[in-house]
């Protein structure tokens, strides 16, 4: 199974929200929060050209020098390495996908925990598209060794699920990434829960509970 991690694992979107708008303004360009918050979960490139209508290598490298400042105080959500636990210790086999870059690696295996139950890691930097493209969904499932109908992916954002449902893997939705319930199953979600916690709670009547049947 696959997991997102930025806004699924671990609480960081609304620092990458800051992150970004800081980089814009000092970069020259007037984006509101709302706007990004809607484009958190593309790749970096992606998300300043959909903003934008064009690259701007300045704004990718400003949003990175000021996560960068930020990252070492997100921490995961509450129940995570139970919920990545629980998934192993019931035989599936654990992928993390995230679009982050190969810096942010260590820093979300030490946020998450629970290495022991973490089968492999799919980033930015094993793919040549970011998501909603199918590719790193794709790849996870290579790494993990099952066909897309035995997955099922968890994200938090319309990217998320679109990019799963591209590969042929339902996708469970959580609110925890700050996207609405409504645009969430519109897009496609198989479920939906507020958080790992519920998800965790809700395990055996969830889809991930269906892949053991």
């Amino acid at each position: 199974m696959v997991f997102d991690v930025d806004g699924t694992l671990v609480d960081t979107v609304y620092q990458h929200v800051y992150a970004w708008w800081e980089s814009f303004g000092r970069a020259g360009h007037t984006v509101d929060g709302v706007a990004i918050h809607r484009t958190i979960g593309r790749g970096s490139h992606d998300l300043v050209e959909a903003l934008l209508g064009r690259p701007d290598e300045a704004v990718v490298e400003g949003h990175t020098k000021t996560w960068g400042e930020l990252r070492e105080r997100c921490q995961a959500f509450p129940r995570v390495p139970e919920l990545l636990r629980h998934c192993a210790g019931r035989g599936l086999r654990v992928v993390l996908a995230t679009s982050a870059s190969a810096e942010d690696l260590d820093f979300f295996a030490r946020a998450v925990g629970a290495a022991e139950a973490i089968h492999g890691i799919v980033s930015a930097a094993d793919v040549a598209q970011a998501k909603p493209s199918p590719e790193i969904v794709e790849k996870s499932l290579g790494v993990a060794g099952v066909p897309p109908r035995r997955a099922v992916m968890v994200g938090d954002t319309v990217y998320d699920i679109r990019a799963a449902t591209a590969a042929g893997v339902p996708c469970i939705a959580l609110l925890s990434g700050g996207i609405g319930r409504d645009e969430l199953v519109a897009a496609g979600a198989a479920a939906i829960y507020a958080s790992p916690a519920a998800l965790l709670d809700a395990f055996e009547d969830s889809p991930l509970g269906g892949l053991l049947s």
